[in-house]
């Protein structure tokens, strides 16, 4: 059923993203019915960003950091914790070293990620041979939801940026987990749905914006989602090279060059080896043209 569900969205036109939201909210739909919890559902599905909510540690036999230690926006996060304990039993745990690739891109497979520790990179495949830097990835999120809900072969490479800790989930075991938290369910539809935000505000962003807003947007993003308060100001502890700042940028490698060294010169950023400070970030936000309250 699943898959005639993704067939005909797709042939009518629809992204893999977009199907994939409507397979999740399917999902949701037969979870709450079968379950009998329709009134727990009112006012938890949501698409305007990120839930805030108490930190919780629940014993487990491994360490789990509490909520409030995973970042806002990942999947462990936005769980209960029952739900979150119940998704950490569920795969088998791995720790791989810098430079492992998690997911391949072309592969057909439907086992899910689920990052607990580290930092990867989504990367795509161009026309003209190059490795596209798609977005971030840190623990606490779970990926390759896509190829597990629709069964199509990976549409990106996943890579560690330092060493990691990550369970690999059967897809069986991850639907029936989805069919007895149906929380779990509202959640996940509620992930794809910012992921594709995301995507579509980048897609804006490339032809709507100069490179110099472009660069400040992601850079700003970069320090809500992968910064750390320090003296200095705000450290985004993500290695990414000059390359793959521009590929995430939609610029030419030396337009971004350019627009480094003119934010050093403002003093709104410092840039040492893969490392970017950011000085004073109302400005940067500023010039990114981003509100106060937009993430």
């Amino acid at each position: 059923m699943t898959d005639d569900v993704t067939e005909l969205l797709l042939a009518a036109g629809w992204s893999p993203v977009e199907a994939l939201v409507a397979l999740a909210l399917q999902t949701v739909a037969v979870a709450l019915i079968r379950s009998g919890v329709s009134r727990y559902a009112q006012g938890r599905l949501r698409f305007d960003g990120f839930r805030r909510t108490r930190s919780a540690r629940p014993s487990m036999r491994h360490h789990e950091p509490s909520r409030a230690e995973w970042p806002y926006g990942t999947f462990l996060r936005r769980l209960e914790p029952p739900a979150r304990a119940a998704l950490l039993g569920l795969g088998v745990r791995r720790q791989v070293p810098a430079g492992q690739i998690l997911i391949h891109e072309g592969v057909r497979e439907s086992h899910l990620v689920l990052l607990e520790e580290g930092l990867t990179k989504v990367t795509a495949s161009v026309p003209d041979g190059r490795a596209a830097l798609l977005s971030l990835r840190v623990g606490g999120d779970l990926m390759g939801e896509m190829s597990a809900l629709n069964d199509k072969p990976r549409s990106a490479t996943v890579t560690t940026c330092g060493p990691a800790v990550y369970s690999v989930i059967s897809r069986d075991r991850f639907n029936q987990f989805l069919r007895t938290h149906p929380q779990a369910a509202l959640e996940l539809a509620a992930m794809v749905s910012d992921r594709l935000r995301w995507s579509n505000r980048r897609r804006i962003d490339f032809t709507s914006y100069a490179v110099k807003i472009r660069v400040a947007r992601v850079i700003a993003e970069l320090s809500r989602t992968h910064g750390r308060r320090s003296r200095d100001g705000v450290v985004i502890d993500v290695r990414l090279t000059q390359p793959e700042l521009a590929t995430i940028c939609g610029a030419a490698e030396t337009s971004v060059q350019k627009t480094l060294r003119e934010l050093r010169a403002d003093g709104l950023v410092d840039t040492d080896y893969r490392r970017i400070t950011v000085r004073d970030l109302p400005r940067l936000r500023a010039l990114g043209e981003l509100d106060a309250g937009e993430h």
